[in-house]
């Protein structure tokens, strides 16, 4: 078969696949910063016992592969009665990792915001809640933005590891038609093109979302 006939012939299962591994990307980012965010705060804290589980968490799960994690998930814990559906694990799985990372992004940019602005907002009558959210977070976002965007290109990457539990994404869809087409070179090629796509089309929305920024806190 020749290349372009093949491509034409994969192409609607390949595509398929990148906007499940899009979808899935998507859903792991909310899912990382809605853990991410509040293990950033528990890191902040300035008690020991409130840090130290948000300190396991993140180290256990940044010192382990995201593949184990995925097993331990969707392999392991049905031998303790908890069972989950390939798309639950998988989502499950990456949210839990990107949580940990996406801590870490937002514990940075906080602590990169000077004392003195917590000072004065004290001294205004804030409370510490609307501190942080009227003061300290639309500051700390401009600085996490960067990281938190390599998070998301990275989520997009790290949903092949989740074609090993038979959930269909890209890398999964893409196995699917080389075992019908004997074709894995230009294929796998043809995935590859995809990923970097992706992640260059959320690479352009992470500099406009800095440019946005920027402008917004330039002095007027």
């Amino acid at each position: 078969m020749e290349l372009a006939g093949l491509l034409r012939e994969a192409a609607p299962v390949m595509l398929a696949g990148a906007g499940y591994t899009l979808l899935f990307a998507v859903a792991s980012m909310v899912g990382g910063l809605a853990l991410g965010f509040p293990v950033a705060l528990m890191r902040l804290a300035p008690w020991r016992l409130v840090r130290l589980p948000a300190t396991l968490y993140v180290s256990a799960m940044r010192g382990t592969p995201l593949l184990v994690q995925i097993f331990v998930i969707y392999y392991g814990l049905p031998s303790v009665g908890i069972e989950f559906t390939p798309v639950t694990a998988g989502v499950l799985a990456l949210s839990l990792n990107a949580g940990a990372y996406l801590s870490e992004s937002l514990r940075g940019a906080i602590r990169s915001v000077s004392e003195g602005q917590w000072r004065a907002s004290f001294s205004l009558g804030l409370g510490w809640w609307q501190t942080l959210g009227y003061v300290i977070l639309p500051q700390a976002l401009r600085v996490a933005v960067p990281s938190m965007s390599n998070t998301l290109i990275s989520l997009i990457k790290d949903t092949s590891l989740v074609s090993v539990i038979a959930l269909t994404e890209l890398m999964l869809a893409t196995k699917e038609v080389i075992a019908v087409t004997f074709q894995p070179l230009p294929l796998y090629l043809a995935a590859a093109a995809i990923y970097w796509c992706l992640s260059l089309f959320f690479e352009a929305l992470q500099r406009r979302a800095e440019r946005r920024l920027n402008r917004a806190h330039q002095p007027r």
